[in-house]
């Protein structure tokens, strides 16, 4: 079940509720896809770093090999930021004049911790890995806890309109200036520039705002590109990953309608660390509550797949732990 997701889509995403095993149960999909023929990018946007940690090897921004077929990387919020904001800073002192070089600074440094701000540099440069992904790679993302996912998800659509209505913006702002040229607004300008060899003001403006343009054209596009595939459910789906309890069902349900409604199918729920039968007075009783959360949740969400794994003997860490877990994910 989860295998053929894997086998058939472009992107996959794992999400669900901190501390239900989000990154086990990614790192343990990606390993079984690849081992059955098909190359993996397995990505991280969890602040926690939790790839690497598991894989017993470093794992950061650009990707490393964790084993034939498998590729993998962290995306770190916090740096992704930081990168961003420089790159937006760069950007803007080039284009903007130089006496506004202290705004410039003044609004980007107010911008870092605005909200949204970690989510749109994250999804930029997840924009950025899945289009670079190689032929046939499936990229699996293992995501950050429910809220930021979710939000994460809905960017693309809303990213797409901001950056429309600056485009929108941006071509009233040209007419307007090509409306003033034509009252001749900047002969004297035009006359000073001639007379000492310089570019015109009208053509400095014309260039600056031609670069602005492809700049907002390139991000509308590269927002667009990705709201069409993560709204494909021939390309891309969702596995949530909870835990048999009533919180993390809550959450569920409310994440799936959260994914419903930004346009992203949900294509199967893991239910994670089931305890066994049959093992004890105390874990049966533990079981049956688990029953009773997941009658919950079947009536919920009684259209889609669910996979239970059970509580495993071990810890899942290393490619010995992954394999026991991958093992059971197509229960």
């Amino acid at each position: 079940m989860l295998t053929d997701l894997g086998a058939s889509r472009e992107v996959l995403f794992v999400g669900g509720k901190g501390g239900v095993g989000k990154t086990s149960v990614a790192a343990a999909l990606a390993l079984t896809v690849a081992r059955a023929g098909r190359p993996v990018l397995l990505v991280s946007t969890d602040p926690a770093h939790n790839l690497g940690h598991l894989w017993g090897r470093p794992v950061g921004p650009e990707p490393v090999e964790l084993e034939p077929g498998l590729r993998g990387l962290e995306i770190d919020p916090a740096a992704t930021t930081e990168e961003h904001l420089d790159a937006v800073r760069h950007t803007m002192q080039r284009l903007m004049p130089e006496h506004l070089r202290g705004e410039i600074k003044k609004h980007l440094d107010l911008a870092r911790e605005a909200p949204g701000t970690h989510e749109s540099a994250v999804l930029e440069r997840l924009a950025e890995v899945v289009r670079a992904r190689r032929a046939d790679e499936l990229v699996l993302v293992d995501t950050a806890p429910s809220g930021h996912t979710s939000r994460l998800i809905a960017l693309p659509e809303l990213m797409q309109a901001w950056t429309d209505g600056l485009l929108r913006r941006q071509e009233r702002s040209a007419g307007f200036g090509a409306a003033l040229r034509g009252l001749g607004g900047d002969q004297g300008e035009r006359a000073a520039a001639d007379v000492v060899g310089a570019p015109r003001p009208r053509d400095r403006r014309e260039r600056r705002d031609a670069e602005i343009r492809a700049i907002l054209d390139r991000r509308q596009s590269r927002f667009r590109m990705l709201r069409e595939q993560l709204q494909d459910p021939a390309r891309s789906a969702f596995v949530i990953v909870l835990a048999a309890e009533r919180l993390p069902v809550l959450e569920t349900v409310e994440l799936h309608g959260q994914l419903e409604r930004s346009g992203m199918r949900v294509g199967a729920l893991v239910v994670n660390k089931r305890s066994p039968a049959g093992s004890g007075e105390l874990l049966a009783s533990r079981r049956a509550v688990e029953e009773e959360h997941l009658a919950s949740l079947r009536s919920q969400l009684p259209d889609l797949p669910i996979v239970q794994v059970p509580l495993l003997p071990r810890e899942v860490l290393g490619t010995e732990g992954l394999e026991l877990l991958a093992g059971q994910l197509e229960g």
